[in-house]
């Protein structure tokens, strides 16, 4: 199958939310500036985006871990023991300070090799400690990286099985924006806190237990912070998550608003907008600024507040340690050991409270994530599918029925039979459903009710790459992927051979503008046409569906991008093309569908009337309306 366009078609019946696309536009803007920055600032200590399901979307994200389950397992020991070195070597640290401490009291020296002895144990366990966190490190860091790819990868077979009115109804924007920027962010979210999470967790509860032993009444007084410590950040981010939220609104808005004054720049310097879109631009920015000071002061007051805590902790620790050190309820050794402690016991707290803002940051985008992949699929293809061995091209709609809304009907009890090797132009006003007829061929959409029927098959009952693959598509918007222009049009037929490509190219005017390019068929081109123009773009395109060599063409507005010169070469190409398979035309322009062997004229999703052009012209109907208004109505003024 050949085809060239981000959708199924441009037709208002088959895209209802069309008219408003600007505002989804805007929307998606806004969504994704707000996922980006949402991981940025978690990722500086700063209040995320909340999820909805946090404790569903943990458990998800762990069943997709569990392939790992293993290195999970060996990564939680490397944990376990590099922070249980880190924790013994404050205690082992205050015993040589006793030995120091002694050996000068007591008159008898220092005793030297025993100082040595308990140093390089000290040395030994912080080496070992470091050696540990690296393994770690590196183990953890393949684990999220492999259960990251196969979260895109399961994310890429579900795009594949969407169906296309779910892609229909939903801004394309935010649809990228789950595949990329959520996915990127679960992937820097996990990768940050797995680790950091984990051992701050496990350094507060070794941290905890050591001061327990050396003291428990100095314990008491450093866990009492806890709780404070806690309150204190809640109700700084609390404040701080409506600046944010303020924030990432408005850097959506101005994202908006400067790829909307961009897109259309030519527009705004012809009608002399530059001001309005200035100001506009100034007074977003300026809101933007506003918000953006006030979120970040006060997210920054966090890490001040807690060290704040910290050294009142220090104090009280120090003042209370000095006086058991004075009676001899506590040694020298012992109140500096706990001293390490209590600075080790406020910096995984801060910690926490930071990773976490990070981890919420990544459930919320992985929630997005597993909404996409929670999405309804197109119906399955039949497990006995029907095959075509060769097929004709004898096309009959039976009594299909079909509709966008329930509440809505758009084609009701449509008819008809297309004879292999005919070509059926299908005209009218914009929303009869023209477009949505060939989407129903193509399987685009379910029906309602009837059957289509294809060599006497229902389609229905075919696989969708066999029934596709009889299938040649060219759309009104053209679409080329980042390539040359051979390759671009190779898409129709990967396997053909260069002199079949050129044929195609010849066939359908390409090889003539090809030669005036500095690379000629190596010329990269994009969706954006690069080098060439719409026009050249849409030859491409039917250059493309010309070498797929389809047993059923479906043009629509095929011509819209060319000029009339153009057009009439084209028009040949398309005979070339259309011969011996049977056709489906949709067109605006009646001059171009004069020798079709039958018009379709359809209003409100039913065929009104049908038959060839001079028969339709005789008739003095709708048809005889339309073509009449094209080529020989006066203007006249619309009401």
């Amino acid at each position: 199958m050949s085809t060239n366009g981000a959708g199924p078609g441009r037709d208002a019946a088959a895209h209802p939310d069309d008219e408003l696309s600007q505002r989804e536009t805007v929307k998606s803007a806004a969504a994704e500036a707000r996922s980006g920055l949402a991981g940025r600032f978690a990722a500086a200590g700063m209040p995320a985006e909340q999820s909805q399901d946090f404790r569903g979307a943990v458990r998800r994200l762990a069943h997709r871990m569990r392939p790992e389950a293993v290195r999970v397992a060996l990564i939680l020991g490397l944990a376990v023991g590099s922070v249980v070195l880190v924790v013994l070597g404050p205690r082992l640290l205050g015993q040589a300070t006793n030995l120091v401490v002694d050996g000068i009291s007591d008159g008898e020296g220092v005793d030297l090799p025993a100082l040595r002895r308990l140093l390089l144990v000290v040395a030994g366990l912080y080496i070992a400690s470091a050696a540990m966190a690296y393994l770690q490190a590196r183990m953890l860091a393949g684990v999220v990286q492999r259960t990251v790819h196969r979260l895109r990868a399961s994310v890429e077979e579900k795009l594949n099985r969407l169906s296309i009115s779910y892609v229909d109804r939903r801004p394309r924007g935010d649809l990228l924006s789950r595949v990329t920027n959520d996915i990127d962010n679960v992937q820097q979210s996990l990768q940050q806190t797995l680790s950091q999470l984990l051992t701050s967790s496990l350094t507060v509860v070794g941290v905890v237990v050591m001061m327990f032993v050396i003291s428990p009444v100095l314990a008491l007084v450093t866990v009492v912070t806890i709780p404070a410590t806690i309150a204190t950040i809640r109700f700084i981010t609390r404040r701080s998550k409506q600046r944010f939220m303020a924030q990432w609104t408005h850097t959506g808005a101005l994202n908006a608003q400067v790829e909307e004054a961009f897109t259309g720049h030519e527009l705004v310097k012809v009608f002399g907008r530059r001001r309005d879109v200035e100001q506009r631009f100034a007074e977003e920015n300026d809101e933007l600024f506003e918000a953006s000071f006030w979120a970040q002061f006060i997210s920054g007051t966090i890490q001040p507040a807690v060290m704040f805590l910290g050294n009142l902790n220090y104090v009280v620790i120090a003042v209370i340690g000095g006086l058991r050190v004075t009676s001899g309820a506590m040694t020298i050794g012992d109140i500096q050991a706990f001293i390490q402690y209590s600075r080790q016991f406020t910096q995984p707290l801060t910690q926490l409270a930071s990773m976490a803002n990070v981890l919420q940051s990544g459930i919320a985008s992985a929630e997005r994530v597993f909404e996409l992949l929670d999405a309804p699929e197109q119906s399955p293809d039949p497990v006995d599918p029907h095959r075509i061995p060769s097929p004709r091209g004898h096309v009959e709609f039976d009594a299909v029925r079909f509709s966008y809304d329930p509440e809505q009907p758009l084609i009701d009890g449509l008819s008809l039979v297309a004879e292999p090797g005919t070509t059926v132009a299908i005209v009218g006003p914009t929303g009869a459903g023209k477009t949505t007829l060939v989407n129903l061929i193509m399987r685009f959409y379910e029906l309602d009710d009837g059957a289509i029927r294809l060599d006497g098959r229902d389609i229905a009952d075919l696989r969708r790459d066999e029934l596709r693959s009889n299938m040649g598509m060219v759309l009104q918007d053209t679409w080329l992927f980042g390539g040359t222009i051979r390759e671009n049009i190779a898409y129709g037929d990967p396997g053909a051979s260069e002199e079949r490509l050129l044929e195609a190219a010849r066939a359908t005017y390409v090889d003539r503008f090809v030669h005036s390019l500095p690379h000629g068929y190596d010329t990269v081109v994009d969706d954006e046409g690069g080098s060439v123009s719409a026009g050249e773009k849409q030859l491409i395109t039917i250059a493309r569906a010309f070498l797929a060599d389809p047993t059923i063409l479906i043009l629509d507005e095929a011509t819209s991008s060319v000029d009339t010169r153009t057009e009439v070469l084209i028009q040949k190409a398309m005979a070339a093309l259309r011969s011996n398979r049977t056709s489906f035309v949709i067109a605006h322009r009646l001059s171009t569908i004069r020798d079709a062997d039958v018009i379709l004229v359809m209003e409100q999703g039913r065929i009104v009337e049908q038959g060839t052009h001079e028969e339709l012209l005789h008739r003095g109907g709708a048809y005889h309306a339309l073509y009449h208004s094209q080529f020989s109505a006066p203007a006249t003024d619309v009401v």
